[in-house]
């Protein structure tokens, strides 16, 4: 980690390191909340693989989160409407919270026009979105990798049974051989999309201190980096 990095961004990545020792605790799982405009307005809020913390040499302070999602899904239609959205990672084996309020972006397919898209970001310009975007679907479980070959979530089935025709598992882009492997993995790729969030605020708790301590941090731009202001717990 930069010594640039603000102490959030290392606390969370140590902790996130920590959960993934740990058998059964969720430290790679975290909230997504999203606004749906309704009517009437309404907060959405679903648990989340959390993928990777993207950072660059040019602005180590502004880590990107990344997680994945599928096109079809409401919280894409809720992020077109609203770009807010905010994170929330509860670590069991450190005892922290970390509540990170940002913009979010979509890297969806390039024929894809649902959610907003990601255009400047601390990447840089020239950083290839698509080849991440393929990266990240490579990286996934064959399993994983079947569900973005599902009906669209949330419509209506006649039954479980339905289940069982869908693909169990998706081979990774260069391993698809048979034809319907190769259909099968460009109708996931085309449903699979990265979900960027910049933050701009963070809320951090460390519960398992004593005292416990808390600290808001608040980006104020590349020249200024975060502003820590310590709160009550």
């Amino acid at each position: 980690m930069s010594p640039a990095a603000p102490r959030w961004l290392t606390a969370l990545s140590t902790a996130l390191e920590k959960e993934a020792k740990v058998p059964k605790h969720l430290g790679g799982v975290f909230q997504l909340a999203t606004i749906d405009p309704g009517p009437p307005p309404t907060a959405r809020v679903r648990s989340c693989i959390h993928r990777e913390l993207l950072t660059s040499a040019k602005s180590p302070a502004l880590p990107l989160l990344l997680t994945t999602t599928d096109i079809r899904t409401p919280k894409v239609a809720q992020l077109g409407a609203n770009d807010r959205a905010e994170g929330v990672f509860w670590t069991e084996s450190t005892q922290e919270q970390f509540r990170v309020t940002g913009r979010a972006a979509l890297v969806p397919s390039p024929t894809e026009e649902r959610g907003p898209k990601v255009e400047a970001t601390v990447m840089g310009a020239d950083y290839d979105w698509e080849a991440k975007r393929r990266a990240v679907f490579d990286s996934l479980s064959g399993h994983m990798r079947a569900s973005w070959c599902r009906p669209t979530p949330g419509t209506p089935l006649a039954s479980y049974d339905d289940a069982k025709e869908w693909p169990e598992t998706v081979p990774r882009l260069s391993e698809a051989e048979s034809e319907s492997d190769k259909r099968n993995v460009q109708t996931a790729l085309g449903n699979f999309a990265l979900v960027i969030i910049e933050p701009t605020e963070v809320d951090y708790v460390e519960l398992g201190s004593v005292p416990q301590r808390r600290t808001r941090f608040v980006w104020k731009g590349e020249g200024e980096g975060w502003a820590e202001q310590i709160v009550v717990p």
